[in-house]
């Protein structure tokens, strides 16, 4: 699987696996105009996979960022998988362009795609979350949803390390701040969080729900509550 050079060619790739009437049910599905490929996501991961094993972290960048240009759903969402990625040395730019698209959110699957890479910036770099901090009072409602989703890594340990420990707690102190905006995605993140630290830190999310829990939707209780 040769890697692209250019735009034209990661669209050709992406439009090779195009399936009859997918694109019209992710429209539907997704219920934001732009253009659907209908292209499914393992498809993507397969690709985009390849792609990364071929190409430089510099030609990487520049496709994702054509790609990304596009607003093509699945061309963003390639984008996003192409700059996803643990390691990365000098990743100040790439960080960079990440951040750049974070204003052009507006739809669930392609923001969460891009919040794993942004997620994986700042699990290299625990500072980044001073600039993320600054998104908890946008006025961008996928912004603010997207402090809680690119910060998902940190409910992920049984013994986190004191700067995780403390990096955990302030965001929850930011989720806390999130429990009287009535919006269902921002309610839906708070509860996503909580449910994920449940699972290896049940006393802190027993805490903010003992604290929270009464003001917040009962569907983001209850689903905050799951492994509880």
């Amino acid at each position: 699987m040769t890697a692209p050079t250019t735009l034209d060619e990661a669209l050709a790739a992406l439009q090779a696996h195009e399936e009859p009437g997918r694109a019209e049910g992710s429209a539907a599905y997704h219920k934001v105009p732009r253009r659907y490929l209908g292209v499914p996501n393992p498809a993507i991961n397969d690709l985009t996979a390849a792609w990364r094993r071929e190409m430089t972290l510099a030609q990487r960048s520049e496709i994702a960022a054509a790609l990304w240009d596009t607003n093509i759903h699945e061309a963003r969402i390639a984008a996003a998988k192409l700059l996803t990625q643990a390691r990365i040395k000098e990743d100040v730019e790439v960080w960079a362009l990440l951040l750049s698209w974070v204003p052009d959110f507006d739809a669930w699957a392609i923001a969460d795609h891009a919040c794993s890479a942004i997620g994986r910036r700042i699990q290299a770099d625990l500072a980044r979350l001073d600039e993320v901090e600054g998104w908890v009072t946008s006025d961008h409602m996928w912004t603010r949803r997207a402090a809680l989703v690119a910060t998902l890594f940190l409910t992920k340990s049984n013994h986190p390390s004191e700067p995780e420990a403390a990096a955990r707690d302030r965001v929850l102190g930011w989720a806390a701040g999130y429990v009287p905006d009535r919006e269902w995605f921002i309610q839906k993140a708070v509860a996503w969080w909580l449910r994920d630290l449940s699972k290896h830190d049940p006393d802190r999310a027993r805490a903010f729900l003992d604290a929270h829990g009464a003001e917040m939707k009962a569907f983001a209780r209850k689903e905050a509550e799951k492994y509880l």
